[in-house]
């Protein structure tokens, strides 16, 4: 079985301190859903808001209080979203995440493989594509190709982001009931920013192969 997670690097939250977060997992990689604790979502806001810092200041100060934390996301012309897409084969046991400098924002790009195009995942770890008939077969890292691939039948690929944009469209609304207690003045125009930055809501373009 194959299961697609949308994910964010944890790494920049590590010394977050206005609002509470949960421990960081294990690959620093948090699953992002609408099933998310208050503390996990604190983490996802803590990377969003910390990774964008809105407009370049030559002399940039650390936000007063989590309003104004949570404004940077208002404030940022765009957002980037640490992570991306990680699939795993539950099968085999293999797992293939993205890659540093890999943007959660550009998740869509997956569907490049319907049309037999190669969406850049990410460096060290480099996953590696590779197009076999009806079959995307996917490297952990395509630069030190060792032990298995995964196999990812194309006809499933529409069908898996479906799952990832249903996850994520729980996530905004969860982002929303967080936000109305840390800042609640902002919270709609937030949630909204990030659905239009993150490509949430519009529908997916499925290309056809």
């Amino acid at each position: 079985m194959l299961i697609v997670d949308a994910v964010l690097e944890t790494y920049v939250a590590a010394d977050f301190a206005l609002w509470p977060l949960a421990d960081s997992p294990p690959d620093r990689l948090l699953a992002l859903s609408g099933e998310l604790s208050s503390r996990e979502l604190g983490t996802a806001m803590a990377v969003l808001t910390t990774y964008n810092k809105g407009q370049r200041q030559r002399r940039p100060r650390a936000p007063k209080d989590s309003l104004e934390q949570v404004g940077r996301l208002l404030a940022t012309e765009c957002i980037i979203a640490p992570g991306g897409l990680r699939i795993r084969d539950t099968a085999t046991g293999v797992t293939v995440v993205p890659g540093c400098c890999s943007g959660l924002e550009n998740w869509r790009d997956w569907l490049d493989l319907m049309s037999g195009g190669e969406p850049w995942l990410g460096h060290d770890p480099t996953p590696g594509i590779e197009h076999a008939g009806a079959v995307a077969r996917l490297w952990p890292d395509g630069d030190r190709p060792e032990g298995l691939p995964i196999d990812l039948p194309l006809a499933q690929l529409p069908g898996l982001l479906d799952s990832v944009q249903d996850r994520l469209v729980g996530f905004l609304g969860a982002v929303e009931a967080w936000a109305a207690s840390h800042a609640p003045s902002i919270a709609a125009a937030v949630v909204a920013r990030l659905d239009e930055a993150l490509a949430v809501s519009t529908p997916l373009d499925r290309v056809q192969s």
